[in-house]
């Protein structure tokens, strides 16, 4: 029994048998594994899956600076504006110092520091407030790139789920009990370090039933459990066998069809066909020669899951669920979460296609997820957001970490993100604001005005260093908006 979650996506364990092919970087559950080595080193899926990790983060274009962008002409512009300033006031008024005090003012307080500040003071700001609610931006990069997404990929095992099998539902047959079908599951689990044996010991603690210890037991590999009691006061000499394990498996052991049970048996099937159709993992437990019931386990919800994909939708955003489970198991999930759109059976790297697939439509996506199997995707993908409580080589790959595993954290980065643009747009306005209109001011395009104050008509450059203080004073407190800004937009959900 192996769990292949981090590799294929796939919640619940699985069993392996003599000439099954399993993966490395896989965990070994129960029993005793031999395995041959098909392929080591760079021929293993651990390292194929590292190799495309690599090429994508290779193939990904920087995003063009806006500041950087404004720089190429600003500068030389305004040493042309002071050169002109420079030239006319000493033609028309023959005297050097005027003429020199003229071209220091347009240089003084066109210095572009506003310009300059206008983009780090709100990437810092932005990314310490991250920080505080549990996102890490790996840099200013990945801020930058966040409000422009329009899809979000979400992986569904340890991302939408939490990963950890839970009962969900015991059904008895007509002649037993809830307690009662559930106590013999668990006691015949008891040895087991499966974790659906877990799950089912645990639900039975929680309900305070007994669970005994079984003299014997055996695993059936891929089938089920056999497990002998004694009888209660251990007087008994004949031993009491408990099965669980797969429901045609457990109605093989007893025979039920040859003894004539064949209402119980399709009453049985049809509560099967029931249970998995919603995605869960279904066992009958029978105990002597007579069925106890069904037992149905299945992987819960992560806290905050459908509150997430609801406020994503709010955003604009379309989630698509990406998953190795099969259709079946996704699709139930993403109807609990609200998701439409399910790409399911998706080998480990193969998450990387459907991502480079939703990115031909031209629009920016973003990749959530936990697994050695999503850091391919994660890096290949716009914006890769890695939940912080899974494999170390998907956050190595991802642009954004959420600490807590929070799937909130996606909105919080994306409205973080669309507010720390706004808040540089509007730093960038002004600046180019203050230029506009102080540049000619200090180069004397007032100066024929009278009735204009003396200090606007001849700026010195004394003046023309504090208003570009105040310039730059101003970007920085803009900036420091955006920590309450962002606040107020996330209560909003």
């Amino acid at each position: 029994i192996v769990d292949e979650r981090l590799m294929t996506g796939e919640s619940v364990p699985v069993d392996r048998a003599e000439g099954d092919l399993v993966f490395g970087g896989t965990v070994n559950l129960e029993g005793a594994l031999w395995v041959r080595a098909t392929g080591v080193g760079q021929q293993t899926a651990l390292a194929q899956i590292l190799r495309l990790v690599q090429d994508a983060q290779a193939s990904r274009a920087p995003i063009q600076r806006i500041a950087d962008a404004v720089s190429a002409w600003f500068v030389p512009a305004i040493m042309a504006i002071a050169a002109v300033t420079f030239v006319v006031w000493w033609s028309l008024g023959g005297a050097l110092a005027p003429a020199l005090v003229r071209m220091v003012a347009v240089l003084v307080v066109a210095c572009p520091c506003a310009l300059g500040l206008a983009t780090p003071t709100a990437i810092t700001v932005a990314m310490g407030k991250g920080a505080q609610q549990g996102v890490l931006f790996l840099d200013a990069e990945a801020i930058e790139t966040a409000h422009r997404i329009r899809r979000v990929l979400i992986d569904k095992t340890g991302t939408l789920t939490e990963a950890k099998p839970a009962v969900s539902d015991v059904v008895p047959a007509p002649s037993s009990s809830d307690d009662v079908l559930l106590g013999a599951a668990a006691s015949a689990e008891s040895v087991s370090s499966h974790p659906i044996a877990t799950a089912v010991v645990r639900a039975a603690a929680q309900r305070g039933l007994h669970v005994r210890e079984p003299v014997r037991s055996k695993n059936e590999v891929g089938f089920g459990i056999l497990a002998d009691f004694k009888d209660e006061d251990e007087k008994g000499t004949d031993a009491e066998r408990v099965l669980v394990g797969r429901v045609l498996w457990v109605l093989d052991q007893l025979g039920m069809e040859h003894r004539g049970e064949s209402d119980l048996v399709a009453w049985i099937q049809g509560q099967t066909d029931r249970l998995e159709r919603q995605g869960k993992t279904v066992m009958a437990v029978a105990r002597g020669d007579r069925l106890l019931g069904l037992v149905a386990v299945t992987d819960r919800l992560a806290p905050g899951a459908i509150r997430a994909v609801a406020a994503l939708k709010q955003l604009g955003l379309e989630p698509v669920m990406v998953t190795g489970d099969n259709e079946v198991a996704a699709r139930a999930v993403a109807d609990q979460v609200g998701i439409d759109k399910v790409v399911a059976s998706v080998l480990p790297g193969d998450k990387e296609a459907v991502v480079r697939r939703y990115q031909a439509d031209g629009v920016a996506v973003a990749m959530v997820g936990d697994g050695i199997n999503d850091a391919p995707a994660l890096a290949r993908a716009d914006l890769g957001v890695a939940i912080g409580t899974g494999a170390d080589v998907a956050k190595q790959a991802s642009d954004v970490t959420l600490v807590s595993g929070d799937l909130m954290g996606v909105v919080r980065a994306i409205k973080l993100s669309q507010a720390t643009m706004a808040t540089i747009r509007q730093n960038l306005f002004w600046a180019f604001f203050y230029n506009l209109l102080l540049v000619p001011v200090a180069a004397g395009v007032l100066y024929p005005i009278s009735w204009v104050p003396n200090l606007l008509r001849s700026m010195h450059p004394a003046m023309a260093a504090g208003a570009m203080a105040f310039s730059s004073i101003s970007v920085v407190g803009n900036s420091l908006r955006l920590s309450s800004i962002v606040d107020s937009r996330i209560e909003d959900f």
